[in-house]
């Protein structure tokens, strides 16, 4: 994880959902660092949580980093902060979806996967079925929210700067700006980066992992972390499994060894190979989250 998730220039923007109607106005929400603000809100939480420790590298042992005026106890004490905050933001988002009953879908990847293909065709399939909005996590440009948009439906987009990933501040105050999505589906596209994802929950019922065919077969194994804490992998490109001469059986079993429970499904978001499977494995987990979802479901 990014360590006291320093990764931050300070920069983070919450765009509005445009066109769709949604709780606060047109304003866009910047990072709270002084001068005009021009915008409302009336956040108990700010989406600064970290503390000003500037840009610091990405690692999964802080113990062994070596930063200037900041001892190795001092870097565990600021991550251990960090997450802690985040924590109980996440919980009380938690609490906001259960209360809306909004079942909320972490996805995560590496940049390239599809994930942003996958999610567009999804959303396009399911909406018939479900109220469904999407927060979109990019380091800058609101073309993957765009893309959501042109479906018809809700998207708010968050560019973090130099922050790599989403954490639960953002995804509080995003989700402020999108229509009510009662007994309806929240789709979270994290930004793309397996490390530090992993590490943030952000009140999501879930981590989906996906992982293209293009990215060979060891990913599990590199990226425990995220793998570890993800409840569905979906291997996306699965049409260009032969010409990669991609090995299926080796990528499930090595995301086995780090998660047993994970559950895997093959899909292609360019012909929609697999994906009446994942609607399937979406409406299982709404049936299984609220009584009201039995009713979309039948």
């Amino acid at each position: 994880m990014c360590t006291a998730c320093g990764c931050s220039d300070g920069k983070t923007i919450v765009e509005h959902a445009h066109d769709h109607d949604h709780k606060h106005g047109n304003d866009v929400i910047h990072p709270h660092h002084g001068g005009e603000h021009g915008h409302r809100h009336d956040h108990q939480a700010s989406a600064h949580m970290r503390d000003n420790v500037g840009p610091l590298d990405c690692s999964t042992n802080p113990a062994d980093q070596q930063i200037a005026r900041m001892s190795s106890d001092r870097i565990i004490q600021v991550e251990r902060d960090i997450l802690g905050k985040n924590d109980r933001l996440a919980a009380d988002n938690r609490a906001r979806f259960r209360a809306d009953e909004v079942l909320a879908f972490n996805l995560v990847s590496s940049p390239g996967a599809g994930k942003t293909s996958l999610l567009v065709r999804a959303v396009s399939e399911l909406k018939g079925s479900f109220p469904i909005g999407v927060i979109e996590g990019d380091q800058q440009t609101s073309r993957d929210a765009e893309r959501i948009r042109a479906t018809g439906l809700p998207a708010i987009q968050v560019n973090t700067g130099k922050g790599c990933h989403l954490d639960a501040a953002l995804v509080g105050e995003a989700y402020e700006r999108l229509p009510w999505l009662g007994g309806g589906i929240l789709f979270i596209e994290n930004v793309g980066n397996l490390v530090c994802p992993a590490a943030f929950d952000l009140g999501e019922a879930c981590k989906i992992v996906v992982f293209s065919t293009a990215e060979g077969e060891d990913k599990p194994l590199k990226y425990p972390d995220m793998f570890a804490a993800s409840s569905l992998m979906l291997i996306n490109k699965i049409d260009l499994a032969t010409v990669l001469d991609f090995d299926l059986a080796r990528t499930v079993e090595y995301a086995h060894r780090v998660n047993s429970k994970i559950e895997v499904l093959t899909v292609s978001a360019r012909t929609g190979e697999g994906l009446p499977g994942f609607y399937d494995w979406i409406r299982k987990q709404a049936f299984r989250a609220k009584p009201a979802a039995r009713t979309a479901v039948e």
